[in-house]
């Protein structure tokens, strides 16, 4: 076991364990649906005490090429679960993870919920609300509706179990 060199904590851990680790959990987000590259670098990134690295650290860890690493934190980047930083006068690039990933990632999903809630209403009333495919199209508002309810109060109870946590 050798401790990590960005870590200051006394914490001990088995390298070799996290790196099979970092594959696998790749692998689980590429089976469910995350390109296989984004997968590793998020892994990555997770499993890293400072929760940042750069893309040389990325590829160098990973065993692939700068260019491999750029396309991955870029669709990342896109979908809102890293961010770009560099420190005042570095030329390098750091990818970090948000504070609070979960939440950010999930609040952007919920936008997108919302839209689709919104256009599913729009396609109700082109329809008609008594056509068969007006009824398939409001029950799949309606359940857009509930999701939307049902995640705010889960956003909610989330931030009250952190903060408790937390004290």
């Amino acid at each position: 076991m050798t401790t990590t060199p960005e870590s200051a904590s006394s914490t001990q851990r088995d390298e070799d364990a996290v790196r099979r680790y970092v594959e696998h959990l790749g692998l689980t987000l590429s089976q469910i649906g995350m390109q296989r590259m984004p997968a590793r670098v998020f892994a990555a990134l997770m499993t890293t005490d400072a929760g940042r690295l750069t893309a040389a650290e990325l590829a160098d860890q990973l065993s692939v090429s700068p260019a491999a690493i750029s396309g991955a934190v870029r669709y990342l980047e896109q979908i809102g679960l890293v961010a770009k930083e560099r420190e005042p006068g570095s030329r390098r690039d750091h990818y970090r993870l948000f504070d609070d990933l979960w939440y950010a990632t999930f609040m952007k999903r919920d936008r997108m919920i919302t839209m689709w809630r919104d256009a599913a209403d729009e396609g109700v009333s082109a329809l008609g609300s008594d056509t068969p495919a007006g009824e398939r199209v409001a029950e799949m508002r309606d359940f857009l509706s509930f999701m939307i309810k049902e995640l705010n109060d889960m956003y909610a109870k989330w931030h009250e179990m952190r903060a408790e946590k937390a004290k």
